[in-house]
């Protein structure tokens, strides 16, 4: 079979098309035929070896860590042979080999059904950069939100950006903002609907001040991290909370103690390994239904062939996509 694989850390050149056997599933694992796969954030960070030591399966290591398929073989999995099912959760394409590539074996508790109204294309798209299940969980579990509160997610290209607006409409937020980095891509997010702060043209402070009547927004989705963190906080309103879930801008940032201390701020960092996997199954199984229903659609930029896997992983890096990045396989 087909399959995008790395045997040394290093740029998108580490990234190799290679011929090898299908994988033959352990007892009691599943065997999924993909169709489609995304490509994560995560796949950069494994690849260019910036995880920390232990954290990455020995090599070589199988790049991709989300997917939609048919089920081959059930294993101990209650679906059918035939069923069109995505992944939900596990170490794929970090701990274990992933889904660039025509076949993987995987835990049957990572597998759900996909309804027959969702199609591969906008499966895929839900599940990739995982931000729509990253936004209900940290507002449902982290957050403490509430219907009627207003909620910025920042980066209003990304997996959390969109997912965050879409989800905190989903939940009842009386306002929901994300931001861009340029009028282009301002004009995109409102083309889509979502409230956007155009950040070359007023600061993070300034637009939530404007949007919210200077009162601050009650929960922050900061995917982004860099210096945009410090803006965030101070955009708060009094018993604001800070989620911090992703650094696409960087890793450090500077903030004033200030806004900790006047604005009574709660600051909590995400993680999956916070979450069980019954936590994550029911989320994904909900998120689904909302795609099913049309009351969310995850925005796809753009769909590459497998063998152009290094290309699109550097578009997902550098080319600032409006939308998810996947893999027809």
């Amino acid at each position: 079979m087909r399959a995008i694989q790395f045997g040394r850390f290093g740029s998108y050149d580490a990234l190799e098309v290679v011929t090898v056997p299908e994988p033959v599933p352990a007892e009691g694992q599943a065997l999924v035929r993909l169709a489609m796969a995304g490509i994560n954030p995560l796949d950069d960070t494994t690849r260019s070896g910036k995880l920390p030591a232990g954290a990455v399966k020995p090599f070589p290591v199988r790049a991709g860590g989300s997917g939609v398929g048919v089920l081959e073989e059930p294993g101990n999995s209650a679906l059918p042979a035939g069923t069109r099912v995505v992944l939900s959760g596990g170490r794929y394409g970090v701990g274990k080999d992933g889904t660039w590539a025509d076949y993987v074996a995987v835990d049957p508790q990572h597998l759900l059904p996909v309804p027959d109204e969702v199609n591969d294309t906008s499966a895929a798209a839900l599940t990739t950069g995982a931000g729509y299940l990253t936004a209900y969980l940290s507002l449902t579990e982290l957050a403490g939100f509430r219907p009627g509160q207003t909620v910025l997610a920042p980066g209003v290209g990304g997996a959390v950006g969109q997912g965050g607006v879409e989800i905190a409409k989903v939940l009842g937020a009386s306002l929901a903002i994300t931001t861009a980095t340029n009028a282009a891509k301002a004009e995109l997010g409102r083309a889509a609907g979502f409230e956007v702060i155009d950040l070359s043209r007023e600061s993070l402070r300034d637009g939530v001040a404007r949007l919210t009547g200077g009162k601050g927004v009650d929960v922050v989705l900061d995917g982004v991290a860099g210096p945009l963190t410090g803006a965030a906080l101070g955009a708060l309103a009094v018993n604001g909370t800070l989620v911090s879930i992703g650094y696409a801008a960087g890793m450090d940032t500077t903030i004033n103690v200030t806004d900790l201390i006047w604005k009574n701020a709660h600051v909590h960092g995400f993680r999956f390994a916070l979450f069980s996997t019954d936590q994550v199954n029911t989320v994904n199984t909900k998120l689904l239904e909302l795609v099913a229903r049309n009351e969310i659609t995850p925005i796809v930029d753009s769909v590459h062939a497998l063998e152009d896997a290094a290309d699109a992983q550097r578009h997902l890096i550098e080319g600032s996509p409006f939308g998810r990045v996947l893999l027809t396989i």
